[in-house]
């Protein structure tokens, strides 16, 4: 293996190392910092324009990919440095770590019966509107997002990473930010936030596929079959609204035998989605069951990167 590519495979495995030991920065996460600049920015520029919430995807993401670029050619011919900012770029933008203790977390206060907690630690996963939501109901929606979560916070970047290095780490993590800051259906984004919503679908439509395929790899980790879980994926991963989401989701469903999808609500607009897999409906231990399999899908995602880094 070149050089070059050595150097970035081993700042991912660092990176990704980094994360599963520590998990997020506990202050001053650049991801926050960049969501309360965007978040200023955003207060500028806003109007119910699309073309408006172009210039300000192109602005925010730009500025970071840009940044990303820079520290790639400030780097080229020092192979140490370049190293430890893909390490460190790396163990910014992943959250596998902290997605596996949300989803714990939400498995042992529905266990507990605690739905009221549940519904108020739901939003560490997902925007979904939970103040309705019974145990059921709020072990599917954790379920989901633990799903699509590990396509967008751990396989997307590695992929991206691998391929385009820095700016590909950075790049990525901007646009996914932006799309979950201003890329929902809401009256105040339906038009600003198109184009966040539109890019950040672009960026994942081959790493979401990635991730289901890999998750039907790895189904008999978590108590699961392979065949399931492809099954599910191809006859049912196109049912879901989002063009990625329902791709990882319906390849977790089968791999758990479960039955996920359904209707659900983001701030007062109804979305509804089909029915992804043919098992039961989820229960609170199947949320430790999801986050195994979350677990084994990062580290294959990582050997991946690893072997396709450029």
């Amino acid at each position: 293996m070149p050089l070059r590519q050595a150097v970035t495979a081993a700042g991912l495995i660092t990176g990704f190392a980094a994360d599963t030991l520590f998990g997020d920065p506990r202050r001053g996460h650049p991801v926050a910092l960049f969501g309360t600049a965007a978040a200023a920015v955003e207060r500028r520029l806003w109007a119910d324009s699309k073309p408006r919430g172009a210039a300000y995807t192109a602005l925010c993401a730009g500025a970071v990919t840009g940044l990303g670029l820079a520290a790639q050619a400030a780097t080229r011919r020092r192979p140490f440095a370049r190293f430890t900012l893909t390490a460190v770029s790396t163990w910014i933008v992943l959250g596998g770590r902290g997605l596996a203790a949300e989803g714990q977390e939400m498995a042992r206060l529905l266990e507990d019966g605690d739905v009221p907690a549940a519904r108020q630690r739901l939003s560490h996963l997902c925007a979904r509107d939970a103040t309705e939501l019974d145990s059921a109901e709020l072990t599917r929606a954790a379920t989901e997002s633990i799903a699509e979560n590990t396509s967008d916070a751990v396989v997307a970047p590695l992929l991206w990473g691998a391929v385009a290095g820095i700016p590909g780490l950075l790049g990525y993590r901007a646009l996914n930010t932006l799309d979950a800051m201003v890329g929902y259906r809401s009256p105040r984004h339906r038009n600003f936030g198109w184009a966040s919503a539109r890019a950040d679908d672009v960026v994942n439509l081959l790493p979401s596929r990635v991730g289901a395929a890999l998750t039907a790899a790895c189904a008999p980790l978590a108590g699961g079959r392979t065949r399931a879980s492809w099954t599910a994926w191809r006859r049912d991963g196109s049912l879901h609204p989002s063009p990625n989401a329902g791709q990882v989701e319906a390849a977790f469903a089968g791999a758990l035998d479960l039955r996920l999808g359904g209707t659900n609500s983001y701030g007062g607009e109804i979305e509804r989605r089909g029915t992804l897999g043919d098992g039961r409906a989820p229960e609170p231990a199947d949320l430790r069951r999801a986050v195994r399999l979350s677990r084994a899908v990062g580290v294959a995602a990582l050997a991946v990167a690893a072997v396709v880094a450029r």
